[in-house]
C-alpha cells in the first residue's frame, strides 16, 4: 500500500508488519516539518507497528533533523546507493560457494545483535515473524546466497536479490572473529559475478563507515545518498 503524503509517500506492506523497508514513511523532497512533528506523524502512519522508520531520500533534508531524532532515541545512518560500474581488480583466493537461504542463519542473528546492541542477546530467537517475513521477501526476488566457510561452518555471506533487469547486493556480512582475511571482498567480488548481465547492479553502504571504500575499489560509484532512520522495536 503505497499513499501519499505531503513530503513524499507512506508504505505499508499489511502481509510483511515486521520487514522494515517495506513499512516506511519516505520523505521524498526537503520537508519544513521540525524532528518533533515527523516523529508525531511516523507514529499515525504506522501506527500498529512494533517499529518506526522514516526514509529520507536526500539526505540534506536530514541533515537538520538528525541531532533531534537521536536525541529522541532513534538510530540514523546516512547510506550512500552505489552502482557497479567498473570490473573488480584481481582479489584473494577464497573459495565462495552458493548455499540454501537457511545455512546462514546463525550469521543473520549475529548480524543483527551487532547492529541493535540494545535489543536482547536472544532477540533474533524471540521474533520469528521478522526473519520468516525477511526470508519470504528475499525468495521473491529471487534470492542467492554465497557463503564463505570455515572449518565447514558458513562464516560470511553475500545475499543476491534480482528485480526485472536489475539486482542488488543486498547484504554482505562476515563474522567478527573472521575479519581482515579477504572474506568480505571475495564475498562481494562474487556476488558481482553471480550477478550476470544485468542493466543495474547495485549495493548500498554506510556513507559514514568504511565498507564504501572495499566497495570503490571493486567497482561501484556513488549514485546518490540518503538518510534512514529508525526507532527500534
Amino acid at each position: 500500500m503505497i499513499e501519499p503524503w505531503e513530503d513524499g509517500t507512506v508504505v505499508r506492506a499489511t502481509r510483511f508488519p515486521d520487514y522494515w523497508d517495506y513499512n516506511v514513511v519516505r520523505v521524498e523532497r526537503d520537508t519544513a516539518m521540525s524532528a518533533d512533528a515527523l516523529v508525531a506523524f511516523a507514529d499515525e502512519a504506522l501506527a500498529g507497528l512494533a517499529h518506526r522508520r522514516v526514509d529520507f531520500e536526500l539526505a540534506d533534508a536530514a541533515a537538520p533533523l538528525r541531532p533531534r531524532l537521536e536525541a529522541l532515541g532513534w538510530r540514523t545512518t546516512r547510506l550512500v546507493w552505489m552502482r557497479h560500474e567498473a570490473d573488480p581488480p584481481p582479489g584473494p583466493e577464497v573459495p565462495v560457494e552458493e548455499v540454501p537461504y537457511d545455512a546462514v542463519h546463525d550469521l543473520r542473528l549475529a548480524w543483527q545483535r551487532e547492529d541493535f546492541p540494545s535489543l536482547e542477546p536472544s532477540a533474533g530467537q524471540d521474533q520469528p515473524d521478522f526473519f520468516a517475513q525477511a526470508r519470504e521477501v528475499a525468495l521473491r526476488r529471487d534470492a542467492r546466497v554465497l557463503a564463505a566457510r570455515d572449518a565447514g561452518a558458513p562464516v560470511g555471506f553475500a545475499l543476491l536479490e534480482h528485480e526485472g533487469e536489475t539486482a542488488e547486493i543486498a547484504q554482505v556480512f562476515v563474522h567478527p572473529e573472521h575479519r581482515g582475511r579477504g572474506i568480505g571482498t571475495a564475498l562481494t567480488r562474487a556476488a558481482i559475478g553471480a550477478a550476470g548481465t544485468v542493466r543495474d547492479l547495485w549495493i548500498v553502504a554506510d556513507d559514514e563507515g568504511r565498507p564504501k571504500e572495499l566497495y570503490r575499489r571493486l567497482g561501484f560509484r556513488p549514485a546518490w545518498a540518503a538518510v534512514e532512520a529508525l526507532w527500534l522495536p
